[in-house]
């Protein structure tokens, strides 16, 4: 008993230590979930000697937040990149997350804002056309909150694209496919972001198939781009943008009292039954175009990938 007693500890000794030193190779072959797993607990094992000290250490909420999450960003883009290596034998896995430094990528990034700010447009200028809302017009301040709704939405749009239209997704699409992993990485992007108290939950529910909506369709713009990971982050980040603008800038006054499940909880526009609408028409056409010139999962290496 002894000997097979000693053995158990030193294999789950040699566990721990390629854990604690970031070895994934030790780990692999392993089914997504498990990886999806082990990169969590490594990444918040890589966080804490400098994230727990911010958030004791500093006393400005907005500080405090900036530091703590600008270094488990740093901390995730630099772990990924040693993940790429070590478990999937790629150097360059940023590159077939779709992050390529081209200027069609570029493109069509400010093709994502433009098609985010022409669905803001449609769903609001309907509003006002019915009377729903009418039209207020800027403020004083409002090219500073033209800046900073520009900062924010590229800001959000980059770090959620790059973790869930790029790690997440390629993560599970090597095990479930492109769909399961659309799918899959959509319903992780709704639940993350319903990480809050039950009374909102509630509250915002409609919200929830509005996000995953959203996160499906970011998966097929990307898909028929190449899987170059511009258009998503301009979509995503002129949505925030869009409603950034419209409701710090104050842009729109509720005149009607038209039911929220309509028009959205909280003026969201993926939260009510209108953006639905219009999200699940954008879903639907994404699909069909994509079914008609399909776009295969990358299996090539990256270098080869346009």
């Amino acid at each position: 008993m002894e000997p097979l007693r000693s053995s158990r500890y030193s294999q789950l000794y040699r566990r721990l230590y390629n854990f604690c030193t970031l070895k994934f190779q030790a780990f692999t072959p392993a089914p997504a979930p498990w990886r999806l797993l082990l990169f969590v607990l490594s990444l918040a094992w890589v966080w804490w000697p400098v994230g727990l000290p911010i958030l004791w250490l500093v006393n400005n909420p907005t500080a405090e937040s900036i530091l703590a999450l600008g270094f488990l960003y740093g901390a995730f883009i630099a772990l990924v990149c040693r993940w790429g290596r070590l478990v999937h034998g790629e150097k360059a896995i940023l590159r077939r997350y779709g992050l390529r430094w081209q200027g069609r990528n570029g493109w069509e990034l400010l093709v994502g804002v433009g098609a985010a700010w022409g669905l803001l447009g449609v769903q609001f200028g309907l509003q006002i056309a019915l009377g729903w809302m009418a039209w207020q017009g800027p403020q004083d301040n409002f090219l500073t909150i033209v800046v900073e709704g520009l900062g924010v939405g590229l800001a959000i749009g980059f770090a959620e694209e790059l973790l869930f239209r790029g790690w997440l997704w390629d993560e599970l699409a090597r095990d479930y496919g492109p769909r399961g992993g659309m799918l899959l990485s959509a319903l992780v992007f709704a639940i993350v972001h319903f990480l809050k108290p039950w009374s909102e939950i509630v509250r915002t529910f409609p919200q929830f198939p509005g996000l995953m909506l959203l996160g499906c369709a970011l998966v097929l713009a990307k898909r028929q781009c190449h899987d170059r990971l511009g258009i998503a982050i301009g979509f995503h980040g002129g949505l925030v943008w869009g409603y950034y603008l419209l409701v710090v800038g104050n842009l729109l006054d509720d005149r009607a009292q038209v039911p929220a499940w309509i028009t959205g909880v909280d003026g969201n526009p993926l939260a009510g039954l209108l953006g639905l609408f219009f999200l699940a028409s954008l879903v639907t056409g994404l699909g069909l175009s994509l079914k008609q010139s399909p776009r295969k999962f990358p299996r090539e290496s990256p270098s080869n990938l346009s």
